[in-house]
């Protein structure tokens, strides 16, 4: 046997599960403080005078573009620095900053507390995937990031209980305003937040790991690890973008700026026709610094250039994930309102079965998901990619009948199905980014993948769903829009399907032929 396949038969040290377990109630809290705006939506959207479309844009937009652009440098910094650490920093500041958010007396008050969100748990999935990646073999690892995923269901789910329950009790017991006169949705930020602060306490306590031990090959230390940080932080952020591109020669900041005044110019068009400018700005400053960041890379990093955005296996991948997540961020941030609006339930009721059984069907699915997903790739080396598939397809059918009952009952069990179908999906399409790259590339693959995740379906799913209510007067209307993804998902997900084995295979080889060295 080989040194990986000895490596790989060895069994898991029960530390690997203990610091998994540490991870997942990270992971849980960061979907609570992510997602309890949902059942705070419709008291936020009294008080402060927003619309649907302001809602799927603070919900999304704001904290995805800056969640997503943030996990660029952070992401490289995963690769290099002391991934504990980076946890524990980003923990301290999205738990501050949800905090915060139940001081908001505006729109875009709140629209800041969530940038600052977005940037704390930027820190979070590189640092855990890649961690995990170092506790578990590569034949756990679609369980185990399965494992971690599920915190993103409870997260979720619990987010809608608590706060349900904070809004209907602080608001019967201060009707006019508490402490510090908030009212109930602030309250409920406040009481999310804290308890980050003293969680991250206990995520210093875990023990760093040795980097590519589980894949037989020899860790590659880098002695100035916030160089690189520093880099991709002028790569990715505007306007540090321009400095960047001159660095390496006028033709590449003569791109830079077409690229940037033609992302201007489209995301100033179809704020004009949207009406809603704030979106599409946003966004725009989310693509152009992508495509800044991608043009840097390939000139700083080639082998890693070469193996995420050079890779049409990896790309097909995130991209048919991120149509997973465009219906699933909407869902998830909807189903609450939309119960509530239309069906007439009060936020500790539909907390408790959209909140319980969204929980429940994500913890199931996401974990069977994982864990078939690995049966499949022992049998198919592209086994993984026929689960992310059926995360695609699965839900269509349960979503319209979910969206158009008026049974609240039966609305409840579809939300259940919906979130087990859905998050089936997550476990295998993050082990698939994780194998198609080096060890030292999986903060940076990590960040990449949630490009799509964050870039195509949190900032965009959400916000149509409500841009499309908007415009119709049918919150119905705008969360069924989104199954257009469905057959643009199938097509990447079937090219990604027969891309995917080789790309695998061929990962040191193609690292070498890009110039990498020391393997």
């Amino acid at each position: 046997m080989s040194p990986e396949d000895q490596i790989q038969d060895q069994a898991v040290p029960r530390y690997s599960w203990y610091a998994l377990g540490v991870l997942v109630l990270v992971y849980v809290l960061n979907f609570i403080d992510r997602n309890i705006l949902s059942i705070l939506a419709n008291d936020i959207k009294a008080d402060l005078g927003l619309t649907d479309a302001d809602l799927g844009f603070l919900y999304g937009t704001a904290f995805g573009v800056f969640y997503a652009l943030f996990g660029i440098p952070l992401g490289r910094l995963a690769d290099s620095w002391h991934r504990v650490k980076l946890m524990t920093a980003g923990l301290a500041l999205w738990s501050a900053m949800t905090a915060l958010s139940g001081f908001a007396k505006s729109g875009l008050a709140l629209g800041a507390a969530r940038i600052g969100v977005g940037v704390g748990e930027a820190t979070a999935s590189p640092s855990a995937y890649s961690l995990i990646s170092d506790w578990f073999p590569k034949k756990m690892r679609g369980t185990a990031l399965a494992i971690y995923s599920a915190g993103l269901y409870i997260g979720g789910g619990v987010s809608l209980l608590i706060g349900g329950l904070i809004v209907e009790k602080w608001n019967a017991a201060y009707p006019n305003g508490g402490p510090l006169d908030l009212v109930g949705w602030q309250a409920a930020f406040l009481a999310v937040g804290v308890p980050g602060l003293l969680l991250a306490i206990w995520v210093f306590t875990l023990r760093e790991p040795i980097r590519g031990r589980m894949d037989g090959l020899p860790e590659v230390k880098n002695d100035k690890p916030f160089r690189g940080f520093a880099t991709e932080l002028f790569a990715v952020i505007p306007p540090f973008t321009f400095f960047s591109a001159a660095q390496r020669g006028s033709g590449a900041l003569i791109v830079n700026i077409v690229a940037a005044v033609v992302t201007a110019g489209l995301a100033w068009l179809i704020g004009s026709l949207t009406g809603n400018f704030q979106q599409w700005i946003a966004l725009g400053i989310g693509y152009y610094a992508v495509f800044s960041w991608a043009l840097s890379l390939r000139h700083r990093d080639l082998p890693t250039f070469r193996l995420i955005w050079g890779s049409p296996a990896f790309l097909y991948t995130i991209l048919g994930y991120g149509m997973v997540a465009f219906a699933s961020y909407s869902v998830s941030f909807w189903a609450a309102p939309y119960a509530e609006r239309v069906l007439g339930a009060s936020k500790s009721v539909l907390g408790f079965w959209i909140g319980g059984g969204g929980a429940l069907g994500g913890f199931l699915g996401v974990i069977i998901g994982g864990r078939v997903s690995d049966w499949l790739r022992e049998r198919n080396p592209g086994g993984r990619l026929m689960v992310v598939a059926f995360g695609v397809l699965a839900p269509v059918i349960p979503l319209i009948f979910a969206f158009t009952t008026e049974n609240v009952t039966l609305f409840y069990f579809l939300n259940f199905v919906l979130s087990l179908f859905g998050s089936s999906a997550l476990g295998a399409a993050a082990a698939t980014t994780q194998d198609l790259v080096l060890p030292r590339m999986r903060g940076t693959a990590t960040a990449t993948f949630f490009l799509s995740t964050t870039l195509v379906g949190l900032a965009l799913g959400p916000y149509m769903a409500g841009q499309v209510s908007t415009i119709t007067g049918s919150l119905s209307t705008g969360v069924l829009s989104m199954l257009v993804v469905a057959p643009i998902g199938t097509v990447l997900l079937y090219l990604a399907y027969r891309t995917v084995p080789e790309a695998e295979r061929t990962v040191v080889e193609r690292a070498r032929a890009a110039g990498e060295e020391g393997i």
